[in-house]
């Protein structure tokens, strides 16, 4: 997650290397954009406040840049923030967007551009809502629409390096990221986390498409992947961070959630224990949690716990996985 010290720092150093590039002479520019356009993204222009609906659009999506078409933002971090301009609190990505010091107007502010063409989207400040504190004010004319059903899911079942090998093999599952929830502290590290003081999970974040698996069938190979009967423990991993956990997003979320834990409690000699929680806010981990399986799968740990684990899923929801993974 990026915050205000992460922005000073990219304005003042510059912002990590964009996937790709695009640069177009002034002339192409003008033949693919409108005027308004041109005059927005390419001479640093600044739309009328309240001029775009844009700003009371909150519907899932993700927000491109007009010019290159690079994603920017997600609809999930988009929030209302009554200035009259679409207001987000992070980026798709840390290399989505550069930061350029900016001082016309007798002001000194952190100007946000598309990090692959160079386009003025707007600027950053740093009065947004917590965690992050930031506030991406964008010029609607900047951004362009893309319409996306995917969905996101956290929870937690033991050590992140397990659920996250099992959930990449899913059909439907677009992307898998280990991280913390459910805690006290913002931007935990794995130590503070470890020490079980901090209050979070370690839990896995699952971007998803509904129209090819369901939030029910998700927690269903969440539920039978993992012990859901004890209390703060999965085998040998023991404490508050390896809790069996749901962070819900919604009561109708949450309605299911429950529905599938009664569902399938007859399947176990226990009581499923699951906490079921409200989502606040998903700590991605530090880089080398995330696909750690495939990066270490002949490590020890991987052939002794994540192997079985991987070989009992198969069994069960073989028709749930992706033709390649099979």
């Amino acid at each position: 997650m990026l915050k205000w010290i992460d922005i000073i720092k990219y304005a003042n150093n510059g912002a990590p290397a964009p996937d790709r590039r695009v640069e177009k002479t002034e002339e192409e520019w003008k033949a693919l954009l409108t005027p308004e356009q041109f005059r927005i993204t390419r001479l640093k222009g600044t739309e009328r406040a309240h001029s775009s609906e844009l700003c009371s659009l909150f519907e899932p999506g993700k927000y491109a840049c007009v010019c290159c078409g690079t994603l920017l933002f997600d609809g999930s971090e988009k929030f209302e923030s009554g200035t009259g301009w679409p207001s987000f609190t992070q980026p798709v990505k840390e290399n989505a967007v550069a930061y350029h010091k900016d001082t016309t107007y007798g002001m000194v502010r952190i100007e946000a551009l598309c990090n692959t063409c160079d386009a003025h989207l707007g600027h950053v400040f740093e009065d947004g809502p917590k965690p992050s504190g930031l506030r991406y004010c964008m010029n609607a004319v900047s951004l362009e629409k893309v319409e996306s059903n995917e969905q996101k899911l956290t929870f937690g079942g033991g050590c992140f390096w397990c659920t996250e090998a099992v959930f990449t093999l899913l059909k439907g599952v677009a992307k898998v990221e280990s991280g913390y929830s459910g805690g006290k502290i913002d931007n935990p590290t794995y130590r503070e986390v470890c020490s079980g003081m901090t209050g979070h999970a370690e839990v896995i974040e699952v971007t998803y498409n509904p129209a090819e698996i369901s939030y029910k069938d998700l927690l269903r190979i969440h539920l039978s992947t993992h012990n859901p009967t004890t209390l703060n423990r999965q085998g040998a991993d023991v404490g508050t961070q390896y809790r069996s956990v749901i962070f819900y997003r919604s009561e109708q979320e949450k309605e299911d959630a429950q529905a599938v834990i009664d569902e399938l409690q007859e399947a176990y000699g226990d009581p499923i224990i699951t906490e079921l929680a409200p989502y606040e806010q998903f700590y991605k981990a530090e880089e080398y949690h995330q696909d750690y399986y495939a990066n270490n799968a002949e490590a020890g740990y991987c052939q002794a716990v994540i192997d079985p684990k991987l070989k009992k899923f198969k069994a069960l929801f073989r028709d749930k996985m992706k033709t390649e993974t099979i």
